[in-house]
């Protein structure tokens, strides 16, 4: 812990059950429950939070691990990204294993948390857009008993944690369909995402599924793009796609998330106002998004 950390929290639990850490939070609610630490601890040290108390996480091995579940795979929160990036899990759930892998430098990854990627809900989050895809959803842990919720519910504030309730496991549904991450960053090597792109085929419901990162303060899905693609491809055949095809599909994406700016409203008895022009730098950011659905859906095709 960082000199702030210890000035700020002075009272620390640290639980070994997702009882013991409720009940500790019922303790103390205005305790900050902490696993890896990677957002938190930067927060503290830049002197934007300062947290009365914590509830470390990181000895309660229940949410360390993962189970099969009536057809789902029940994914601890506590699970680090270098877990969740191992050859073993990629071959469950092989997009959000690329998430994992890209969300930082092994330091990152080591400590980091699915749950504290959700928990945090930083636009830049990885996993967030395939979880998005995936149509996952989240089990909390509370006082007044456990609850069910949609990923998308959590992220958006329509359903935000309660206080003393703890994010405990993500419920994912096994497609055993490809699927696919990929993402943009500023420099070369792991970084924050400037846009990243999940893509997920559902031959079951024939559909596919594709959720945007980074360009918004949560994961978007292109609903529209999403139908019109689904109904290109043939999926009692080969399941491949025209390069125009897949070019129009990144477009569409591109477009629905990165939307043309609304005219200008007209002055009274004037000329209809011309329609304004993005800037340069969501120009950018549309052609990059562009580029990513497109490979995105290549990939899981292919």
């Amino acid at each position: 812990m960082s000199t702030y950390a210890r000035q700020a929290a002075r009272n620390v639990a640290l639980p070994t059950s997702l009882d013991e850490a409720v009940a500790a939070l019922a303790a103390s609610p205005t305790a900050v429950p902490v696993a890896g630490g990677t957002d938190l601890m930067a927060a503290v040290n830049a002197g934007l939070l300062r947290p009365a108390g914590l509830v470390g996480l990181g000895r309660i091995s229940e949410i360390r691990g993962w189970q099969y579940a009536d057809g789902a795979a029940l994914l601890g929160a506590g699970l680090t990204h270098a877990r969740l990036g191992r050859p073993d899990f990629a071959a469950l759930i092989p997009a959000l294993a690329a998430a994992a892998r890209a969300a930082g430098p092994p330091q990152i990854r080591n400590a980091g948390t699915l749950g504290g990627n959700i928990a945090t809900a930083a636009p830049t989050g990885d996993s967030l857009p395939v979880l998005a895809a995936l149509e996952a959803s989240v089990l909390v842990a509370g006082p007044d008993g456990n609850r069910e919720l949609p990923v998308s519910h959590l992220l958006t504030g329509m359903d935000p944690l309660r206080p003393g309730e703890i994010l405990a496991y993500v419920r994912i549904p096994l497609l055993h369909a490809p699927q696919t991450f990929l993402k943009a960053t500023g420099r070369t090597g792991p970084g924050r995402a400037i846009a990243s792109v999940a893509v997920v085929l559902d031959p079951a419901r024939r559909g596919v599924r594709c959720a945007v990162g980074a360009v918004a303060p949560v994961p978007l899905r292109p609903l529209e793009a999403e139908r019109w693609v689904a109904g290109l491809i043939d999926w009692d055949g080969e399941r491949t796609l025209a390069p125009e095809a897949l070019t129009a599909f990144g477009e569409y994406v591109a477009a629905a998330c990165i939307p043309d700016p609304l005219p200008a409203a007209d002055g009274v008895g004037g000329p209809p106002a011309a329609a304004s022009e993005l800037p340069p730098a969501a120009v950018q950011l549309r052609r990059t998004v562009a580029a990513l659905a497109r490979r995105a859906l290549g990939r899981a095709l292919a």
